[in-house]
């Protein structure tokens, strides 16, 4: 087999408007005709078509291409390298240097079924160094015939969930957050052990739901209808999970199990391991413990070694292997910036829809995270700004009555009123969240304030009436306890009495102590 060069692709291209790209042809360059000959870039690459290919698709850098090839000295004609003789065809990776360079960039130009030969110059073949059978600065050609490819995707440009799409789909897709997908799959091990499988007829679910792993879900979101593809999940993080007397209720990520993925402030994993891992490095390994409150709360949950008991103090030991950061607000640009508040908005409107508050809460807040920096903004940004923070601010404070967080939907509400102190939704709202908390005066001027600017507002009228209601329930309870209250100092104040009266009698006021005076003082008014 011939010995790749391992020489860098991005040598190939030069600075400048005029050059044509690898891969590309010219625009006013037709398609070449068979036994016609053409030169791709500046570097002294040719490409002589001798076969036609099919369909009108290219490979991509990052693609497997197999193929066949035959490489020969231009000087004497001499083959230095084949693959005919063992009627074995060749697969590599295009742009991750295992193959020469010039012809990486000759092959990105053909289509299945092709063949075609490629004259490459010395800088774009093995150099000064030469390899076996090929002298040093000689030119040589390959003969090529591309058979097929099979196109690779990073999905997180990580590396972390590489899919290499193994039949194409229909041109439906990919599928939205609340759409109810089919799949069938089998999950594997890297030596073949199967760990999860699909029934025949597949599986159903909602890709808003998850699944459990999440890179299926990553993928899902970039595949269409009646595509095929082979994922491969690279292991990020792995864990044991005990008990406070070193039961262990689970592992991630030991004895060849793929290790666990998740994203934070999703929800995917109970609340204290989320919270821990997001103050974690890499390589980084760590003992955490998690009160119930943070775990599994007051229910039992059975894992998939033991069960864990309500109110179970739980422990992780955890090794982070990767993870991928999120870039912070500030090493975006302003377009990006609005560009990511806005999509956080819309992915907490859709959790807002399906019930899910908390998670709705924390896309709006993040929403706001993303334009709310001390940056200049122009007066067209502006205009995108400014109402999408009173949107978020409104959307989160709406999660928060939702979930009976009534003092941060009052904070949240006031932001808004300082922008926008007639802005009826927030005056509401915080009317709401005041009544929640019992400040019925508070929630009285709101409600006056909203209906001054919309009379007509029925929302606003029916908490008006509401409101109304709870204050008369709250004046009867007054009632009664200052009934209550001054009873039992009218009844102190005639025991005090019938002790002075019996004092007098006995002409002994010695039985009266400092304290029954002070009640008899102080209770004139009240009789008995």
């Amino acid at each position: 087999m011939v010995e790749f060069s391992k020489a860098n692709i991005k040598d190939f291209a030069e600075d400048g408007d005029d050059e044509e790209e690898p891969g590309e042809e010219v625009e006013s360059a037709p398609p070449l005709k068979v036994g016609q000959e053409r030169e791709i870039g500046s570097k002294g690459l040719r490409k002589k078509l001798l076969k036609r290919g099919v369909n009108w698709e290219s490979p991509q850098f990052g693609d497997e291409v197999t193929f066949h090839y035959v490489g020969t000295l231009c000087e004497d004609g001499s083959i230095f390298a084949s693959t005919r003789t063992t009627n074995e065809p060749v697969t590599f990776k295009l742009g991750h240097d295992n193959i020469v360079k010039g012809l990486d960039h000759g092959i990105v130009t053909m289509r299945k079924g092709e063949i075609a030969s490629f004259m490459l110059h010395p800088e774009l073949a093995y150099g000064v160094s030469g390899t076996t059978g090929v002298p040093s600065n000689s030119i040589v050609q390959f003969e090529v015939e591309l058979l097929s490819w099979i196109t690779v995707v990073d999905i997180c440009k990580d590396g972390g969930i590489i899919k290499k799409i193994l039949e194409t789909g229909e041109q439906i897709g990919p599928p939205g957050e609340l759409d109810e997908v089919c799949v069938s799959y089998k999950a594997m091990l890297v030596d073949g052990t199967i760990v999860a499988e699909t029934p025949e007829e597949g599986m159903e679910f909602y890709v808003e739901d998850g699944h459990f792993c999440p890179a299926l879900t990553k993928a899902l979101k970039t595949m269409k209808r009646g595509e095929r593809a082979n994922l491969i999940v690279q292991p990020k993080f792995r864990y044991t999970a005990m008990l406070e007397d070193g039961t262990v209720f689970e592992r991630k990520g030991f004895d060849d199990e793929q290790p666990l993925q998740f994203i934070t402030d999703e929800e995917q994993v109970v609340a204290g391991l989320d919270r821990a891992v997001s103050t974690m490095k890499k390589n980084e390994c760590a003992l955490i413990t998690i009160s119930p409150e943070y775990g599994v709360g007051s229910t039992e949950v059975k894992m998939d070694l033991s069960s864990v008991q309500p109110s179970s103090t739980i422990l992780y030991e955890v090794e982070m292997l990767d993870f991928i950061r999120e870039k912070a607000p500030w090493e975006l640009s302003t377009p990006e910036r609005i560009e990511a508040a806005v999509r956080r908005k819309e992915e907490g409107n859709q959790l807002f829809k399906i019930g899910k508050y908390q998670r709705a809460a924390k896309k709006y807040e993040k929403a706001v995270d993303y334009v709310s920096q001390d940056v200049p903004y122009t007066d067209d940004d502006e205009k995108i700004v400014k109402p999408l923070m009173l949107s978020c601010w409104s959307n989160g404070a709406a999660c928060c009555l939702k979930l009976n967080n009534f003092r941060e939907a009052i904070d949240l509400c006031s932001k808004i009123l300082n922008a926008e102190s007639c802005n009826v939704k927030a005056l509401y709202r915080r009317a709401q969240a005041y009544m929640g908390v019992a400040e019925l005066l508070l929630a009285e001027l709101d409600i006056k304030k909203a209906l001054e600017v919309d009379p007509q507002n029925r929302e606003v009228w029916l908490m008006q009436k509401n409101l109304k209601q709870l204050q008369a329930q709250n004046n009867k309870q007054d009632a009664k306890l200052y009934r209550a209250m001054f009873s039992s100092k009218s009844e102190d104040a005639c025991i005090a009495e019938k002790r002075l009266k019996t004092a007098k009698d006995d002409k002994d006021t010695s039985m009266l102590d400092e304290s029954t005076a002070a009640m008899i003082l102080e209770t004139k008014k009240y009789s008995c």
